[in-house]
């Protein structure tokens, strides 16, 4: 971003990094580091359970020295890092890890408020974050919303990539690390209810470590039911501007979803006689849910696709992963660690659409009934090999290997009016993806002012499969060579300032799906001819990965007292953009023409940002004030797309910026805990082509939570979440052209009303 350019944001970070500057004064040392999980199988030890203190006890101190632990490991970490811990993740007693997502340094979620999300940072829309659990890929069909954050041990947030946790990070890397791996005994439950929108949400965890005859191993178990309102009124405005002639469409679609939870992992860890560790990891996923929705379609004039419309969805996901790990200390001093994994995911998915009551030509519809089935199953087999060792004076020399193999076995039907018009591509489909890494990193203290981590990985990926048993197999090839560069320099040792720079080179692979997905009918025309703002869906087996070149400069202040100040500056250059595009076809399932959006490789953009990050307490500022901690983060991201006029020809879905405020207060001489925190994104519009652009509004989510302490083995969290409920907008307009080529502008706007959600839990240590 070229901030001289824009004087207000110059002038808005230059103001924040200087009122944070001269801010810092002491409190506590910091406590030694943990390493991570992204690297060593086992995670560390976590700092002890916060036991509630009693009024007359100092009342934060065990929160300052785990939060110096994190704060530690981040400062130590060549390659940038950020670790959030058990006391931000527990802090506003979250039902999902999107609601927790959103407060993070950068980080946006996709949901409407309060409703969470997939995590994407620097605001880089679906597929530019990588996902990772336990440092290994996250599998196909997995959403953070899927573990409970009672699940997580920790979350660790890479800015750029490494050799180690992979190059397929364009915007980033978020590894979920489980609970697991500890020394200390604990026994914990908790239990708890939400309500929104007059839904209640009940949900349980409980978690057990402990060591019996050397054999240390955790289990870790959470249940879950979900009810929600989906409802939302969406109008479509078409004007001919030829005829300068209008037609106004309103649908009002009325809906409810209910969802069942089951995550449970453990970690059982022992050592031989010869001092080699053995881990064992298994994990299972169970999620279902159902689904059931009636709209209402009015129209100004012209053809009327329905009048109304019923349907009900069913859903079921199943993961089950076992992981083993073998760690070996080598005579010369080196470390092997072997990993291995077996995994498979089932989905099932059906839809049942029956639209009535709507007229062609003045001529009534017959009912249309639409019956959409899907049931997939993935069997993932993984390996690796990491091979740690010191070459030389302060080189720590990191090598690996990692083996993936994937198949796919789906099974889909589509009937309507008891007849399947994708009759070609119904049956069994088989597909398989099989993925090839080697790297190597050097981690280099120079001297205890200069630490350097250079690393080259390659990775190579293959998918052969069929969207039909009829089609000729596709085979698609790709390979990347990523160098990755990573620096720290720290000036001042007693003061503990520091500056970074990454240079790295990274990727975007295209999914499964829009390599060689099945077509999609839309459900609205799901016959004759359809609308490009209501288009089919297909894969596109020609797709390429995109490349991406990048730099991030930072500098972090680490105050005496565990505290924090930072700014980030990135860029990112990327050629091979994929993005999705529409256009009418001649397709085989339908006599006429269709609309169909599929995923292209459209050129090269351009993306930058500013991050500025704070913690510390207020009195460091004012040294009158309460003893309120602060924390605040503020992302500024800009973007161009080549090829696509402006403005507004920006990367898919990444707003100007995203920005929090929030602070936590312990009540002198009382056990009580206040936490409150203000999110927002303001909206924005996004020119996708010459003849399309698509809009959404601005996002404002204040949540808070009191902790209110009992004892040192029970408390009770009351929370708040999304307490300004405010409509959520979208939409978009298009350019295109009738049957009689006149010109035609479609826009559209969706309100989708969000809700406040009330939740209690109690948090009992047994």
């Amino acid at each position: 971003m070229n901030f001289i350019s824009h004087p207000r944001r110059f002038g808005a970070t230059v103001l924040a990094l200087g009122l944070a500057a001269g801010a810092g004064h002491a409190q506590e040392a910091s406590a030694p580091s943990a390493p991570s999980a992204a690297t060593d199988n086992a995670a560390p030890a976590p700092s002890p359970a916060s036991a509630p203190v009693p009024a007359q006890a100092p009342a934060l101190k065990p929160v300052e020295i785990r939060a110096n632990r994190e704060g530690e490991e981040r400062r130590q970490s060549t390659a940038a890092k950020i670790v959030v811990g058990r006391e931000e993740i527990e802090r506003y007693g979250d039902s999902t890890l999107g609601e927790l997502f959103k407060r993070l340094p950068g980080v946006t979620t996709s949901g409407r408020p309060g409703q969470g999300g997939a995590p994407r940072m620097r605001g880089m829309g679906s597929g530019y974050t990588q996902i990772l659990i336990d440092g290994e890929p996250a599998p196909r069909g997995f959403s953070t919303d899927d573990i409970a954050p009672e699940q997580v041990e920790r979350i660790e947030i890479f800015r750029a990539p490494t050799a180690e946790t992979g190059a397929r990070a364009i915007a980033g890397t978020i590894n979920i690390v489980t609970r697991g791996g500890y020394t200390k005994r604990l026994n914990n439950a908790t239990a708890g209810v939400g309500v929104e929108n007059g839904r209640a949400t009940p949900g349980a965890s409980w978690s057990r470590n402990d060591t019996v005859d050397g054999v240390a191993y955790n289990v870790s178990v959470s249940v879950m039911h979900n009810e929600r309102n989906n409802d939302q009124r969406k109008t479509t405005q078409t004007d001919n501007l030829d005829a300068a002639t209008a037609q106004t469409q309103l649908e009002a679609s009325n809906s409810s979803s209910q969802r069942d939870m089951l995550h449970s992992n453990a970690r059982v860890q022992w050592s031989s006689a010869g001092g080699d560790t053995f881990t064992l990891t298994p994990m299972l996923i169970i999620s279902q849910g159902t689904g059931q929705s009636s709209s209402q379609l009015t129209q100004s004039g012209g053809d009327l696709p329905y009048a109304s419309s019923m349907g009900n969805t069913s859903s079921h996901f199943q993961l089950l992963r076992t992981a083993g790990s073998w760690a070996h200390k080598l005579d010369d001093g080196a470390k092997l660690l072997v990993n291995a994994s077996l995994g498979q995911g089932q989905w099932r998915y059906g839809s049942q659409t029956l639209n009535s009551g709507g007229s062609t030509g003045g001529v009534a519809n017959a009912p249309t009934q639409l019956s959409q089935t899907s049931d997939q199953q993935d069997t993932t087999v993984s390996g690796s090999a990491k091979l740690t060792q010191s070459i030389a004076d302060k080189h720590n020399l990191v090598s690996g290997l990692e083996l993936e193999s994937n198949q796919r076995n789906e099974t889909a039907s589509t009937l309507q009016n008891g007849q399947s018009p994708l009759s070609e591509f119904d049956g069994t489909l088989l597909a398989s993806n099989q993925r090839l890494a080697l790297y190597s990193q050097d981690e280099w203290e120079i001297d205890p002012h200069w630490a350097a981590h250079v690393g080259l990985r390659w990775e190579g990926i293959r998918t052969v499969g069929s969207p039909s048993a009829d089609t000729a197999q596709i085979s698609n090839q790709s390979a990347v060579l990523t160098p990755l560069l990573h620096g720290v320099w720290r000036p001042d040792l007693a003061v503990k300032d520091q500056f970074r720079l990454s240079l790295t080179r990274s990727y975007r692979a295209p999914s499964l799906g829009n390599l060689i997905a099945r077509p999609t009918l839309n459900t609205m025309y799901p016959s004759g001819s359809n609308t490009e703002l209501q288009p089919d869906r297909a894969g596109n087996p020609n797709l390429q990965p995109e490349l991406a070149t990048g730099i991030d400069l930072a500098f972090e202040h680490y105050l005496p007292s565990g505290g924090l100040l930072s700014a980030n500056v990135f860029s990112r250059q990327i050629s091979k953009l994929m993005r999705s595009q529409t256009a009418l076809e001649t397709v085989s399932w339908s006599e006429l023409p269709r609309w169909v959006t599929r995923t292209q490789n459209v050129g090269s953009a351009t993306t930058q940002g500013i991050e500025l990050e704070a913690k510390l307490r207020l009195t460091e500022w004012l040294p009158q004030a309460p003893a309120v901690d602060l924390r605040a983060n503020l992302s500024l991201f800009r973007s161009s797309v080549d090829g696509v006029p402006g403005p507004n020809n920006r990367i898919d879905q990444q707003p100007d910026g995203t920005a929090n405020l929030g602070a936590d207060y312990a009540v002198r001489g009382w056990p009580l805990k206040l936490s409150g925190n203000l999110n927002y994104t303001p909206g924005y519009t996004t020119q996708l082509s010459a003849t399309e652009q698509m809009f959404q509004g601005d996002k404002l989510v204040a949540d808070a939570s009191l902790v209110w302490t009992f004892s040192p083995s029970a408390q009770l969290r009351l929370s708040a979440s999304n307490f300004t409920a405010r409509d959520y907008l979208s939409g978009g307009t298009v350019l295109s052209s009738n049957s009689t080529g006149q010109s035609l502008r479609e826009a559209t706007q969706t309100t989708a009303p969000s809700s406040v959600n009330i939740a209690a839990k109690l948090e009992l240590k047994l």
